[in-house]
């Protein structure tokens, strides 16, 4: 560590003890070698830089190993990326990608340059030709980072693709081919199940009888896997594509049957009625497990109202069953905060993400439940041609990295379940950025008041604001408020998202005031405006608590990027959901008389919300745990009766 620059050192020597410091000290050494073939290359030509790029590729497809490549490789990249986008990348950068080039989720704070990291690995694994992906939340994120990014792989003489919703299977498989594609996680995911099934239907000779006979076994155009062998893949936002999003498998649905159409009519009647349904007297209601069932006066009101006719086939148990998920429905899915409707549809809306969760749905009835809810076509509910986990899915690659604002409280899951590393890498300018007391009011709307106060106030001063909120409809109803005190600001959600990419741009500017869900908390960069930086720089304020810990850090981590200074506040109040979904209704009730009965500050409690976030959160690791377990079982079972464990038939 000692050729280091002095300002690394300390601040790996910062870190706590243990194995993270031995391996980031182990891995710094490399630095120094990375740094003295600059000057070698700074006096390249460009026509001599993608030569040189091109004899590393030889060697790589050579066999050589590409540890043994990294030093160079990475000097490359390094000089691409000061010709092309005129963005050197920092040590801390490079230090980032000799991590996850050994397997680690790199944790790097907000507004240090992931998306410029990533390129390091990235290129390093598309050398071998068997093609690197870059996994991300959206395909916003994906589309804009591949274009950011594709002047220093081109300037390399390698190929670009993207990966997008809705894209036809020809482009598919010609993004595939490129050395590197980005994409979703959801659209890699879906990719491979469809190529399973497609290579199931060849193998059992489904395809066309006359390419069959002519020896093609219907690989034909069209007709032939978009995928190569999984082989290397970057997770972006790793926490919440690895951890977040893992509870829910990935699923394509098979042709509906009679009784599954039949479905629909119980989910349309359940909704009807439910609202008859009262708790502790027709049901009971558990909070921890969100799960309804119904009391003896709840089957017998069940039995005695009026249905379809249809229904006489449906037994009873099976009707109690579609009312204890419509009393659930009723109880914890709401409009504008877990979804919106779009054109007669129920679309998602990722709580991590904040963005609309297109092509998803919810299992187990869910999503027919919320649709019979909300009046609009309840879509059958099928049964599933194939299914898989995402962490079944990236354990498939044969490398993985990940990058993230926010890793470390996960660092026993990702050992556990992805065999990687989170390695916190130091920030190359040190952080200013100040946490101002937390406050804690009686009621929502004691703590929406709050907040406009003090909105108005830092919007005084010229000081830029964002303001994160939990769902849509809270940000909506923070906008009608600053309507009303006359302050100019914008909003950002699920509802406005073709306007994202201006609104992040002008975020930082003078007086500027952005509402957000958490589309402002992941893969976005907000730059101070002028005079801003002597103001104070950004002040971010927290609305509410998130059910995770991390949600709140990446919101956090919009202020005081790169050096800057800037400001956060949390406000809470004792009528929040949070303290009922971690502590319970009867906590939360003592709680609320708390606020109710208050005279004086009630900012102690703060406490309280950390330990029902903490809840919360070991409540999902649990689902996370239960799911694994179950998928292991299921995959240990199909392979004794010789059936591929993605697919629901032999293959």
């Amino acid at each position: 560590m000692s050729d280091l620059p002095a300002g690394y050192q300390s601040r790996i020597a910062a870190l706590p003890g243990g194995p993270v410091k031995v391996r980031l000290a182990h891995w710094a050494q490399i630095l120094p070698r990375i740094a003295a073939l600059e000057p070698e290359l700074v006096a390249l030509s460009d026509h001599e830089l993608r030569k040189r790029s091109l004899s590393v590729r030889y060697q790589a497809r050579s066999g050589v190993p590409l540890a043994k490549l990294l030093p160079e490789g990475f000097a490359l990249v390094r000089e691409a990326g000061r010709r092309t986008l005129n963005m050197r990348h920092f040590d801390v950068q490079v230090l980032g990608g000799i991590a996850m080039f050994n397997r680690s989720i790199v944790e790097m704070r907000t507004g240090e340059g992931k998306t410029l990291t990533a390129t390091l690995p990235m290129y390093l694994y598309a050398l071998t030709g068997k093609g690197a992906h870059l996994a991300t939340v959206n395909d916003y994120l994906a589309r804009r980072d591949a274009e950011w990014m594709r002047p220093i792989y081109e300037a390399l003489g390698l190929s670009v693709g993207v990966i997008e919703t809705q894209m036809p299977q020809p482009q598919r498989r010609k993004s595939y081919a490129c050395d590197i594609t980005y994409g979703t996680a959801k659209e890699f995911g879906f990719d491979f199940l469809r190529d399973r099934l497609l290579l199931r239907r060849i193998r059992e000779g489904q395809n066309d009888l006359l390419g069959g006979m002519l020896g093609q076994g219907g690989r034909g155009a069209g007709e032939k896997p978009v995928q190569r062998e999984p082989f290397f893949c970057l997770v972006d936002e790793a926490d919440s594509i690895l951890i977040d999003e893992a509870r829910t498998p990935l699923i394509i649905s098979a042709l509906p049957t009679e009784e599954e159409k039949l479905a629909v009519e119980c989910y349309e009647w359940s909704a009807q009625i439910v609202s008859e349904f009262v708790e502790d007297e027709d049901y009971e209601y558990d909070h921890d497990k969100r799960k309804a069932e119904l009391t003896r006066a709840g089957r017998h009101k069940a039995r005695t109202l009026p249905k379809p006719a249809a229904m006489d086939a449906v037994g009873m148990v099976n009707i109690y069953q579609y009312l204890e998920q419509a009393i659930m429905v009723a109880r914890e899915y709401t409009y504008e905060r877990q979804y919106v409707v779009r054109d007669g549809e129920v679309v998602i809306v990722d709580e991590f993400t904040g963005r609309l969760g297109e092509g998803r749905k919810w299992r187990d009835g869910i999503h027919q439940a919320v649709e019979a809810k909300q009046g609009v076509k309840v879509t059958v509910a099928t049964g599933q041609a194939a299914r898989i986990t995402v962490q079944d899915f990236f354990l498939r690659y044969e490398r993985l990295a990940g990058m993230t604002g926010t890793a470390r409280s996960s660092r026993r899951e990702m050992a556990k379940i992805y065999r990687c590393h989170v390695i916190p890498v130091p920030t190359n300018r040190p952080v200013i950025r100040q946490h101002l007391p937390t406050r804690v009011f009686p009621n929502t709307s004691a703590r929406w008041e709050a907040v406009a106060e003090e909105v108005a106030q830092m919007h005084q001063q010229g000081r830029p604001v964002l303001i994160g909120t939990r769902s849509i409809d809270k940000s909506e109803l923070l906008s009608r408020m600053l309507t009303r005190l006359g302050i100019e600001h914008r909003v950002l959600n699920a509802n406005r998202i073709a306007e994202e990419a201006d609104i992040v741009a002008l975020a930082g500017g003078r007086g500027k005031v952005t509402v957000s869900t958490n589309m402002a908390g992941r893969g976005t960069d907000i730059k101070l405006g002028e005079g801003v930086f002597d103001l104070g720089g950004l002040h971010v304020i927290c609305t509410e608590m998130h059910d995770s810990a991390r949600i709140d850090q990446q919101l956090i981590g919009r202020c005081g990027r790169q050096g800057d200074p800037g400001t956060y506040r949390q406000y809470l109040s004792l009528d929040d959901d949070l303290l009922e979904s971690g502590l319970g209704p009867k906590k939360a009730r003592k709680y609320k008389a708390i606020g109710e009965s208050a005279n004086g500050p009630l900012d102690h409690y703060a406490r309280v919300f950390r330990r029902a976030q903490r809840k919360v959160e070991r409540r999902h690791f649990r689902d996370r745990k239960q799911l694994m377990h179950f998928e292991k079982e299921r995959k240990k079972m199909q392979r004794q009766m010789g059936q591929d464990p993605c697919l629901d038939t032999p293959g």
